[in-house]
């Protein structure tokens, strides 16, 4: 029989593997995936469209994993992405990556080659074949999983799934051949796992832990996105009234502590005066963070006179700066028993008004860095606010030099509301992440990339006709890829490769039938446009021509200037 007929031909009422990995996927809380239709893995698209399971079409396999992305960031739940064999499960390569560097609970179900065709040990050339497809997805994945029964498909998915949920959460890999899907199942359907208590640390690593709080007088806290995603925001923010102690967040932390916490550091830990703050300190208690080569400028903060860790795995938190004693467990728990220990301190009006001033030399340093720069972050403060036109949505950056100004020095109004591709690195993620984020149902999608990576995913103005999401996309257009241009110039060799032809943007989104406007700058027009395409009920883009200076938070602009560890 051959592929096409194993994939779509299924005996009317009967239930097939098909139906048992959506109906596990509904039982892990699925309500929406995203996909590309292959000829593979159609029997997955009836299936979903038989159990009233949304599954949006994408134009491209790595914008589907990018759009799983962007709603597992947005909601915390589980994001699906479903693609077919061969180069299509390759193509989700590159944005599986990035959900595992940045810790996004991701499944990929990628159909495989049937099992009727598969002879162990040798390449036979069937169409899409590989060698090994889950080993290629072994390096960006927590798990990958490679089903063989179509009787334990519903089964695997339903571990699968749980393992990416599962903190510290991650993308997992499922393989399905293509022949399972169609083939007749019977037995009861796997239900989905009780979800495991949190985890505590050991009451005598706690007291330790007091000890080393009580006794420090000048701590900080280090929050990461560990943090984040464990909800540990309120927890964290009274342990740090507690304690008097400044809070940095680094970029998958952004957010886990309301913009006017008094304990809140206004800004990262690339401006000197807030690095000074690590330097300074006694006791650095580093909450949900691997302390990552980006946030330390490579690691060239030094070690801190007394490290305390809180991690979900002893071994992440110790790879890079190695804590004097590590708390291993969920990060609101543990900070909770932290908190429960700890004795209050004098302190807390003096840390307040310090960052105040602190805030206020930032603000100054950013008008002075770019004055272009600090009226796209306050134009995006107003419209973020209570009172703005976007008091619930998400913003999503893209590694373009206006994301890098916005995700290190934006005013983030709570969690979930930033996400920056900054775990890996990948250009051309915002975009199709807020096609997700906005299909998630939490409000309106905030889109801001370069000309140069929206060129990425362009054609994903195709499913933003098709499903009408509530999302705004701002280009900024400097004519190509401008961090790349400041490290040539810069470095005083030619600007090769980084000026780029691009098409007429507005025009180009208005032939897909998505509204579209054009403005210079990002004065007073810009904020008026914004806020009027903010306001809309369906998507539309906004492109911005200007040309933005990269903040301190770019490496090739790191005061602190000495070679990796």
């Amino acid at each position: 029989m051959s592929s096409v007929t194993e994939a779509t031909t299924t005996a009317i009422g009967v239930r097939t593997g098909a139906d048992d990995l959506v109906a596990a996927l509904q039982e892990l809380g699925v309500e929406i995936a995203f996909g590309l239709p292959g000829v593979h893995n159609l029997a997955v698209w009836e299936a979903a469209a038989a159990a009233g399971l949304r599954l949006v079409g994408v134009r491209h396999e790595q914008t589907a994993v990018y759009a799983a992305d962007g709603y597992a960031r947005a909601t915390g739940r589980l994001g699906v992405a479903v693609v077919t064999t061969g180069p299509g499960a390759a193509n989700t390569l590159g944005a599986t990556g990035e959900a595992m560097a940045s810790g996004a609970p991701v499944l990929v179900v990628a159909t495989d080659i049937p099992t009727t065709l598969r002879r162990p040990g040798v390449h036979r050339g069937v169409l899409h074949e590989t060698r090994d497809q889950g080993a290629m997805f072994a390096p960006v994945t927590k798990l990958t999983v490679t089903c063989d029964s179509a009787g334990r498909l519903g089964e695997e998915t339903v571990r699968a799934g749980a393992v990416a949920l599962t903190a510290a959460t991650g993308p997992v890999y499922l393989g399905v051949p293509t022949d399972l899907l169609s083939q007749p199942v019977d037995g009861a359907r796997p239900t989905a796992p009780d979800v495991p208590p949190s985890a505590t640390a050991p009451e005598a690593d706690v007291a330790r832990a007091v000890e080393l709080l009580t006794a420090a007088r000048r701590p900080l806290i280090w929050a990461g996105g560990g943090a984040l995603r464990s909800g540990a925001g309120e927890v964290l923010g009274r342990l740090a009234e507690q304690l008097a102690a400044p809070v940095v967040t680094t970029y998958n932390g952004r957010g886990v502590l309301r913009p006017d916490h008094p304990c809140l550091v206004p800004g990262p830990a690339h401006v000197p005066e807030i690095g000074a703050l690590w330097d300074d300190a006694d006791l650095v208690i580093a909450v949900g963070s691997d302390l990552d080569g980006m946030t330390t400028q490579n690691w060239a903060m030094p070690q801190p006179a007394t490290l305390l860790a809180v991690n979900v795995d002893a071994a992440d938190a110790n790879k890079n700066y190695p804590a004097d004693l590590t708390l291993v467990g969920d990060a609101t728990t543990v900070v909770g028993q932290l908190l429960a220990g700890t004795p209050p301190r004098d302190g807390l009006p003096q840390l307040r008004e310090r960052l105040a001033g602190l805030g206020d030399r930032v603000r100054a340093l950013v008008a002075a860095e770019d004055p272009q720069a600090a009226q796209l972050l306050d134009v995006l403060d107003r419209v973020s606010a209570p009172e703005g036109v976007l008091p619930d949505g998400m913003l999503l950056a893209d590694m373009c030099i206006a994301g890098y100004w916005v995700a290190a020095f934006g005013r983030v109004p709570g969690p979930r509301r930033l996400a920056f591709p900054m775990g890996w690195g990948t250009l051309g993620y915002a975009f199709p992440a807020a096609l997700g984020a906005a299909l998630a149902g939490q409000g309106r999608a905030l889109a801001l990339v370069g000309d140069g990576g929206f060129l990425f995913a362009c054609g994903e103005l195709a499913a933003v006709a098709q499903e009408q999401p509530a999302l705004t996309v701002v280009i900024v257009d400097d004519g190509g890829y401008g961090m790349l241009r400041f490290d040539q110039v810069h470095s005083g060799t030619p600007t090769r490769g980084v000026d780029l032809v691009t098409p007429d943007f507005v025009a180009l989104a208005r032939s897909f039938g998505v509204p579209a406007d054009s403005v210079d700058g990002f004065g007073p027009e810009f904020e008026s446009r914004l806020t009027a395409a903010l306001g809309a009920t369906g998507p539309n883009v906004l492109v911005v021509r200007a040309a933005l200076t990269p903040p301190p938070s770019t490496s090739p602009r790191w005061y602190r200037r000495q070679g990796p560890r």
